[in-house]
């Protein structure tokens, strides 16, 4: 495993805390550990206290610790929420060598270039975006690396968001022993391993229905547009099934997950199960049908109102590319019949396909670790001629990383 470098993303959830583990090479990513821990200190996606999100983000890294052996001391950050905003900006630098053959020097100075820009002392830039880089004129550049111009020109969106919101992440990540390495943007990160170019292309939209919260990312034209989130997710079904059951929160969660379905008429009478009911020593015997009739009305009401905070977005209710769904509440079974009854047969949902993370809770975490490779990886400066290859990658993985650290901690400390 020496021969790669392991990247590692932390995704702090309302519901859970995880931590995935990956080498990385320049010609493939491979999953080698995984690390979860029950969310404490968060609610509807935002940190609350401090102390216990530090806990589970700790007993979380912990995990993925024993599971790969190694010590883990930077993690990529995932944000999102309502906090942020997307803007466009323009950068443009001259390019520096004699030769005129654009360097990473070069592209790095015009993406700083684009993070020029008047913000409120309250927002802070957690990355830029590059849409197209234009090299004398040239446009619809995706990597000028190489090129031979004079005049090197990028066409950037810059996501910011609350540094107040972000400060409470990046101290609870410090509080737990770690050094943050980056912040990306949850949607555009995920958007890595659920879309295609051409869907992206055509207008897409892309739902991540987790626990306490839903994020919705609009992409069109090859980018991303607009960014939403919802205060709703899987923790409204529990509650609902809670009271509807009279029963325990856990013991609510539990019945949900073994014995739940998205929809009454998949559900059986026959498949029975024992609930305990609070106020009373003895437990309840409920029917599959029976949880149903309370799952699939709200199930119903969130596909119901990504729809109309789609149209509030001002996007088409039915985008030319459908609706991309992941997030824990998609792993319910038959939940697809619901999501298409809502919001129109082009939908799909979408799973990580790397072994031991194939489920949707994990879309996001394993989109972080593509995001990090076609962002970072793959932007290294070769090694020099008469240096080890090995040795010189492992070098400029570590200086890359560095030089991310420092921009954060300036950025945001």
């Amino acid at each position: 495993m020496s021969s790669g470098e392991f990247i590692v993303s932390l995704d702090i959830g309302t519901s859970k805390v995880r931590v995935i583990v990956a080498e990385v090479t320049k010609e493939s990513t491979q999953i080698v550990g995984v690390g979860s821990a029950v969310a404490k200190g968060t609610k509807k996606g935002a940190i609350i206290d401090i102390d216990q999100a530090v806990q589970s983000i700790r007993e979380a890294i912990d995990h993925a610790e024993r599971m790969v052996g190694i010590e883990i001391s930077k993690v990529f950050v995932g944000i999102s929420g309502n906090h942020v905003a997307l803007q466009p900006s323009h950068g443009v630098v001259a390019v520096s060598s004699e030769n005129r053959e654009i360097g990473r020097q070069d592209i790095e100075r015009v993406i700083q270039a684009a993070r020029v820009i008047a913000l409120p002392p309250e927002r802070a830039i957690i990355e830029v975006v590059p849409k197209q880089f234009v090299v004398d004129g040239l446009g619809d550049v995706q990597d000028p690396y190489g090129m031979v111009g004079v005049r090197l020109e990028v066409e950037a969106t810059i996501v910011t968001g609350s540094k107040t919101i972000i400060h409470n992440v990046l101290r609870c990540v410090e509080k737990a022993s770690l050094s943050v390495a980056g912040i990306l943007l949850l949607p555009l990160a995920a958007s890595e391993i659920c879309l295609s170019a051409d869907e992206k292309n055509m207008g897409v939209v892309l739902a991540d229905v987790g626990g306490g919260a839903t994020s919705i990312a609009v992409f069109e034209q090859g980018y991303l547009l607009s960014t939403a989130v919802l205060p709703i997710g899987g923790e409204y079904i529990t509650n609902d099934i809670t009271i509807g059951l009279r029963t325990h929160t856990e013991a609510a969660e539990k019945v949900k997950r073994k014995y739940g379905v998205a929809t009454v008429d998949e559900a059986s009478r026959e498949v029975t199960f024992p609930v305990p009911t609070i106020g009373s020593n003895r437990e309840n015997t409920v029917n599959q049908e029976e949880l149903a009739l309370i799952i699939e009305p709200r199930i119903e009401e969130i596909f119901q109102l990504i729809r109309e905070q789609v149209e509030a977005m001002g996007f088409d209710r039915e985008p030319a590319g459908g609706f991309v769904l992941t997030g824990g509440v998609l792993s319910t079974p038959h939940i697809l019949r619901v999501a298409q009854a809502q919001l129109g047969q082009a939908v799909r949902v979408v799973s990580p396909e790397h072994i031991g993370v194939q489920d949707p809770s994990f879309t996001s975490g394993v989109g972080m670790i593509h995001y990090i490779q076609k962002r970072w990886m793959l932007r290294l400066i070769e090694p020099e001629e008469g240096q080890n290859p090995s040795a010189q990658k492992n070098k400029r993985s570590s200086s890359t990383l560095e030089r991310m650290k420092k921009w954060f901690l300036k950025e945001f400390i």
